[in-house]
């Protein structure tokens, strides 16, 4: 209860940093850091990470707004409208290489650091039935928003077991839209990419009884071997008071930024958020996941120089 009452006094910092915020638009010293939905993670951790940089950087105003997540804050970093963005970095492979979301590779991307990891979660009802992946088939399953990093991983996932969205009933929903429709019993399971423990699932098994698929392990090994920005993870039984534990897949978030933002002020942003780790800790519990010595782990775009700098001043570069 602790840690999800932590977590909504974040988001309520957030939105309080968003009011009042026009189109996304810096100007001067002022930055536009795109997050993701209100009920997933990025978005109050990206208030954390704006707290952190703003109270230690001088003459920086970070301001968060909300966002479709990972493949809308690309964009809106390509082509202006965003100056920082937290993404998954199997989105920004995509992005950068033009391939599965992006048919045209987008530019205009670096990378600060890499955050902490992004689990892929499969929703589904206790006593639903279904207990593997491969019987989502004909389901109704929600596979996040439209270009979300979360479709993305859910076709993977389906393709894995042989199938497609065409061999499902696809919908897609945000998390907190997921959570509410699968609540009401109109449908049956959903994806979600996110931190965990995530808000919207948490909320969710107060009122009602779930668990997690998880995938077995030879196409746990599969999926890693097509897709090297996976790695192995295991949601421990604990995390959503479920019966058993789920092995899955991880990727990270990672902080971008535009190329346009000068090196010494990504420098600084850089080294005030991690002189200050204990800090983000504090303002969120994924704090305490960020580490510089993993920061640079599975970027796959242009580090941006002032970022670089820094971690070359601490010897991890």
């Amino acid at each position: 209860m602790k840690k999800v009452l932590s977590m909504l006094l974040v988001s309520a910092l957030v939105l309080a940093m968003f009011a009042g915020c026009g189109a996304p638009q810096s100007n001067g010293n002022k930055f536009i850091m795109a997050t993701g939905g209100t009920s997933g993670t990025y978005f109050p951790f990206g208030g954390a990470i704006g707290q952190v940089i703003n109270g230690h950087v001088e003459d920086v105003d970070i301001t968060i707004t909300s966002s479709g997540a990972s493949t809308e804050n690309l964009r809106l970093i390509s082509s202006g409208d965003a100056d920082l963005a937290i993404v998954q970095n199997d989105v920004l492979d995509y992005a950068v290489n033009g391939t599965e979301l992006f048919k045209e590779k987008i530019g205009g991307l670096t990378a600060i650091a890499t955050l902490y990891p992004e689990v892929v979660q499969i929703v589904v009802g206790k006593d639903s039935g279904i207990n593997s992946i491969a019987d989502l088939k004909g389901k109704k399953v929600s596979v996040g928003d439209v270009g979300s990093g979360v479709e993305a991983n859910a076709k993977q996932t389906l393709e894995m077991y042989g199938m497609t969205f065409e061999d499902i009933k696809a919908q897609h929903l945000s998390f907190k839209e997921s959570a509410s429709t699968f609540q009401d019993g109109q449908i049956d399971a959903f994806f979600v990419s996110a931190g965990v423990p995530n808000t919207a699932i948490v909320e969710l098994m107060v009122s009602q009884p779930i668990k997690l698929l998880g995938f077995e392990d030879d196409k746990l090994a599969a999926m890693i071997e097509k897709y090297p920005f996976y790695t192995a993870f295991e949601i421990g039984k604990d995390v959503y008071n479920t019966d058993a534990p789920a092995k899955t897949l991880a990727i990270k978030a990672t902080l971008i930024a535009s190329e346009k933002l000068s090196e010494d002020v990504v420098y600084n942003m850089t080294k005030a958020l991690f002189e200050n780790l204990g800090e983000l800790g504090e303002a969120h519990a994924k704090g305490k996941e960020v580490a510089l010595e993993t920061a640079l782990g599975g970027i796959s775009t242009t580090i941006h120089p002032g970022a670089l700098k820094y971690f070359k001043e601490k010897g991890i570069a």
